[in-house]
């Protein structure tokens, strides 16, 4: 009945806005990785602070080797999260019946581009800022002295006094200017981000009902390796305790900020779900305030521990044959029939694969059915 140009039209109009809407998406993450790729590049030079003559927490030795390095730290938590990410993905669009309305056709791609997406926006987020407070405090490592090549007794200075410059014997630039960048922990904060992210990932895609204690086990070893990579850095002498917990709190936030972004919630059909944006920010209350996930048949719930938890659950999808038992009631329906009917129609009497709505506009149809029924009997008695 549609004019094929207007249905044309349409479908350019939804192609556009949905290449559109992620052509905004890409370059949100391209824009929260300019201030990282600015520091890594040397373009901005740490501010040079000075010391305090005396201070013993800048004098430990310089170690070449580490025990988490930067390569390690990186390819470890892209790799375990993105591979968790991508089978847990695969999984869902093979088995569970995912479907998609991006503009990537391909739906194990869709579902991944999505995930990943969001996970590679935050580490761009995370490093970001982790990167900027180490330029701009330009705190000192601990071992600042030791890498600069003096001692308090080559400086000649007076204990307690403050030394605003100092001038480095060390001809190796790079390593003076690493030196300066101690507050706060990237190592930190990029391993409790990436850990606690794939934590948040776990707790909505492994519903499994024999992981109850399995998904808690696997979720505490990530967060202990994330613990364990912010503690080497102090053994290490690279940051001091305090830039390692202000690290912790910087990628846990960050953590939880992106997964709970607000989006539209996927609807979950019987036989299919279409999910606009990521699953993993509907399940931040829940992972903090209650041990399993909710139930598929609530619709909204609080909990008497946290009652400002609110549990997003799926709604009931319409019934499909309600629609169609209603528009040939009146016509397939002998009159006979229809005097037997009990009115007004009780809920019980429907049948329950119908939802409440349907069942409603069902009850509703049969009594419309019976009052126009009356009313030709009337008439034909008046007559």
């Amino acid at each position: 009945s549609t004019p094929c140009f207007v249905r044309c039209a349409q479908a350019c109009t939804t192609d556009n806005g949905g290449r559109g809407r992620e052509g905004v998406r890409l370059f949100s993450v391209h824009a929260a990785s300019i201030p990282f790729l600015v520091c890594e590049l040397k373009v901005v030079k740490p501010f040079k602070r000075g010391f305090t003559c005396g201070d013993p927490s800048i004098t430990y030795p310089y170690l070449s080797n580490e025990v988490i390095s930067d390569k390690l730290l990186i390819a470890g938590g892209i790799i375990i999260t993105g591979f968790a990410i991508a089978l847990g993905e695969c999984h869902r669009a093979r088995f569970r019946s995912v479907s998609s309305k991006s503009f990537v056709r391909n739906l194990y791609v869709s579902c991944l581009y999505k995930e990943l997406g969001s996970f590679l926006f935050g580490c761009c987020v995370c490093q970001s800022l982790t990167n900027m407070a180490k330029l701009s405090i330009g705190r000192l490592r601990p071992h600042f002295l030791h890498v600069c090549g003096v001692t308090y007794a080559s400086l000649n200075c007076t204990p307690g006094t403050y030394v605003p410059k100092v001038n480095c014997a060390n001809p190796d630039h790079r390593l003076v200017e690493e030196a300066r960048k101690s507050f706060f922990s990237g190592h930190a904060s990029f391993a409790l981000y990436s850990m606690l992210y794939l934590a948040f990932y776990l707790q909505a895609r492994l519903t499994w009902r024999g992981a109850r204690l399995l998904r808690p086990l696997l979720q505490f070893f990530l967060v202990l390796l994330a613990v364990y990579t912010g503690l080497t850095r102090i053994s290490d002498y690279r940051h001091h305790p305090s830039d390692v917990l202000t690290g912790y709190v910087q990628g846990a936030l960050t953590a939880y900020w992106v997964v709970s972004i607000p989006h539209r919630p996927c609807l979950v059909h019987r036989s299919a779900s279409t999910c606009q944006s990521p699953l993993v920010s509907q399940v931040v209350f829940v992972f903090v305030c209650f041990p399993s996930p909710p139930p598929r048949t609530a619709r909204l719930s609080t909990s008497r521990r946290c009652s400002k938890a609110v549990r997003r659950t799926r709604p009931r999808p319409r019934s499909r044959t309600a629609p169609r038992l209603l528009s040939r009631l009146s016509a397939e329906t002998p009159t006979s029939q229809r005097s037997a009917w009990q009115f007004p129609l009780k809920s019980k009497d429907i049948p329950r694969r119908f939802d409440r709505g349907s069942r409603q506009r069902l009850s509703e149809t049969i009594s419309a059915a019976h009052k126009r029924e009356r009313e030709r009997e009337r008439e034909k008695t008046l007559k």
